[in-house]
């Protein structure tokens, strides 16, 4: 690769949570600091592939995986490795190639990322069928491996750690394949930041610990954590944070079902601000959703983790608690004897921060951008891509 050469890279992401999404948008963030050699599109792959059907789609994937987690995990689980559902899972799809197609003659890109296992998945497909020649790199953005993610015809995977990298060796994927570089995040979780100020500007007490409660950019919460507040079940005197995501029928919920709580809570919906609320917390309690919880490492903030998803979730918490940046809780009564007994131990809390300082990839999206550049300049002559165009 040289810094000249002019790359066009098409993100291809969806929102099926907020994790594809936050992870495009720090790539794109570390194209535009590279300069202009580096131009991305960011794509929602669903919405232009079914755009009747994707929101459809998307509320009962969010009613499915809260309503029914076990079934998912089951699925999550016996589609994992290479085996004759996987295979029929992966070759399901929902969308047209068509539309994709004509994408791609539209943007004229050089290189495809993927942050989406179902636009990994139909890139593969129209690279296998002939339609297309662009080098495509997948972004995995959890620590754990799942087939769907992985596809014959992806040149280049981008991984959150080396526990994933192995698991992709075990799937048969060649070690040039893969980059480990830590999950994409933006640079700014990476900065340092005076807590004090930042408890001054958001309107916090500077005395008294913080506590940040967050469920992803749905906002899935669960109701034991909110249900510790209402109740006042909670030993030492702190201030809690609700970050509702995008969901305003669950913060209009929580308002008034914690107006009467004898704690100190501020609410809020979706925030373009969480590295500022982070660095001024102590502690994070949260679901382990792959992007949240790397923002959190980068930031050095300690972790509480409750309720993974089965699957991924469940992965990533795991990867985090060997790290020694998090612990899990199991039920309400653990939720609520480890959050006591965490507030009331700043020097675990401490040992937590230091280890995630000490394993912290604040630079990951610079690093997985390097890596899509590389992979975009020893790729086949562009002649090859432009036969793609050439069809229109």
């Amino acid at each position: 690769m040289t810094k000249g050469q002019k790359h066009r890279i098409l993100i291809l992401s969806g929102d099926l949570g907020d994790g594809h999404v936050q992870a495009a948008g720090a790539i794109a963030e570390a194209a535009r600091q590279y300069g202009p050699e580096a131009e991305t599109v960011l794509i929602n792959f669903s919405a232009v592939t079914h755009p009747v059907m994707h929101p459809v789609g998307r509320y009962f994937y969010t009613k499915w995986v809260t309503r029914f987690p076990l079934v998912y995990g089951y699925l999550f689980q016996k589609t994992r490795g290479e085996n004759l559902m996987s295979h029929l899972f992966r070759r399901m799809k929902f969308y047209t190639l068509s539309r994709l197609e004509k994408l791609l003659r539209e943007v004229r890109p050089t290189v495809i990322v993927t942050t989406f296992p179902p636009a990994a998945a139909g890139i593969s497909m129209l690279k296998e069928s002939g339609r297309c020649w662009i080098p495509a790199v997948t972004v995995i953005t959890d620590h754990t491996d799942h087939s769907y993610w992985l596809h014959p015809f992806t040149d280049r995977y981008i991984v959150a750690s080396e526990r994933v990298r192995d698991a992709l060796l075990n799937h048969g994927i060649e070690e040039a394949q893969i980059a480990v570089t830590g999950i994409p995040i933006r640079p700014e979780f990476g900065m340092s930041q005076d807590r004090m100020k930042l408890r001054d500007k958001l309107g916090l007490d500077r005395d008294r610990p913080v506590v940040l409660l967050m469920g992803g950019g749905l906002g899935m919460i669960a109701k034991e954590s909110s249900s510790l507040l209402e109740s006042g079940g909670i030993a030492v005197d702190a201030q809690f944070v609700l970050i509702c995501g995008r969901n305003r029928k669950l913060r209009e919920k929580l308002t008034r079902k914690l107006a009467g709580s004898p704690h100190s809570i501020v609410m809020t919906g979706f925030v373009g601000n969480v590295h500022e609320w982070m660095a001024a917390a102590d502690l994070l309690v949260t679901k382990p959703g792959g992007l949240t919880t790397a923002e959190a490492v980068a930031t050095g903030l300690p972790m509480l983790l409750y309720k993974p998803l089965p699957g991924q979730e469940t992965d990533n918490s795991a990867f985090l608690r060997e790290a020694g940046v998090a612990v899990e809780a199991g039920d309400e009564e653990e939720l609520a004897g480890l959050l006591n007994t965490l507030l009331q131990s700043p020097e675990q809390l401490a040992a937590f921060r230091r280890q995630a300082m000490a394993c912290r990839r604040e630079h990951a999206a610079n690093e997985a951008l390097l890596s899509i550049l590389e992979t975009d300049a020893a790729s086949q002559p562009r002649k090859l891509s432009d036969a793609l165009y050439a069809r229109a």
